[in-house]
């Protein structure tokens, strides 16, 4: 009878974790988004699931940053559904998003120009840390520990992007480059475990492009699932799994790299024969 009994809650626990396997990370169900007579996406339908890196690319509004706006809670969808791990999205405000652990990076640089690299790090972490207000204000020991917790952790950020040497300069004061990257340390600092990076590489020279693959790959080794909107072929062609490609608010293709390198309609919309070839 013991025996037949752990043989059943065996086969739950397997069940359980198979149904638990079954629930896509991201979920994009139907999602269609009207600005008066203006369709920017519609009937936008697809998946990311845990784990996976995948690309959202197309030309210039085909609708890939409405698509990114809906699901961090910037944009309402007109229809349809965006569910994280099987909760809705839908209604719930961007801070709402960041919490459940999906957190984004915009176009532009963003980042705390007059504070240095670090503190701009540690105002992303302080949301994190464990001090209350009074043990802060009365300067108790536990106020001072967090704080030690919490600058350990942010020169461990900086030291994961590739930027720890410049903790003490304005961030302001960086290159371009390096400002992209303290904006995924900004993101990575709210703990997601699912990042949105809107045209990441946009702006860097070819080195710095490689740097950031170098990045990509350790966010992604340690557990991060990524959805990325860029337009650097060969580098979304080098580190997706899965490519989704809209034109015009749909989607016209989605597979593996080789597969939508390969496609007629994706040749022709977006492409083209060089891009294909390269």
């Amino acid at each position: 009878m013991r025996a037949m009994s752990m043989a059943t809650s065996t086969a739950v626990s397997t069940a359980t974790q198979i149904a638990a396997a079954a629930v896509p990370e991201l979920s994009v169900e139907h999602v269609s988004v009207r600005f008066g007579g203006l369709v920017a996406i519609a009937d936008l339908n697809f998946t990311v699931a845990k784990g996976e890196t995948v690309g959202l690319i197309g030309s210039n509004g085909a609708g890939k940053t409405t698509a990114f706006n809906v699901i961090t809670g910037f944009q309402r969808p007109s229809e349809g559904h965006v569910r994280y791990r099987g909760t809705s999205l839908n209604g719930l405000k961007p801070h709402e998003v960041t919490t459940l652990g999906l957190v984004r990076t915009f176009q532009r640089t963003s980042v705390f120009p007059d504070n240095t690299v670090l503190e701009n790090v540690l105002i992303g972490l302080h949301r994190t840390g464990s001090a209350t207000l009074w043990e802060t204000l009365l300067a108790l020991p536990s106020a001072a520990a967090s704080e030690r917790m919490l600058r350990g952790r942010a020169l461990e950020i900086l030291r994961l992007v590739g930027i720890e040497r410049r903790a003490s300069e304005p961030a302001g004061a960086l290159p371009y480059g390096d400002q992209r990257l303290l904006g995924v340390a900004l993101a990575l600092a709210a703990k997601p475990s699912m990042l949105l990076l809107d045209e990441p590489v946009s702006g860097m020279n070819a080195s710095e492009t490689a740097r950031f693959v170098g990045l990509l790959n350790n966010i992604r080794a340690s557990g991060v699932t990524i959805l990325l909107v860029e337009h650097d072929m060969p580098m979304v062609m080098g580190v997706c799994d899965r490519v989704v490609v809209l034109n015009h608010g749909r989607i016209i293709a989605e597979g593996s790299p080789a597969a939508i390198q390969s496609d007629p309609d994706v040749i022709r919309a977006y492409l083209g024969q060089g891009a294909s070839r390269a």
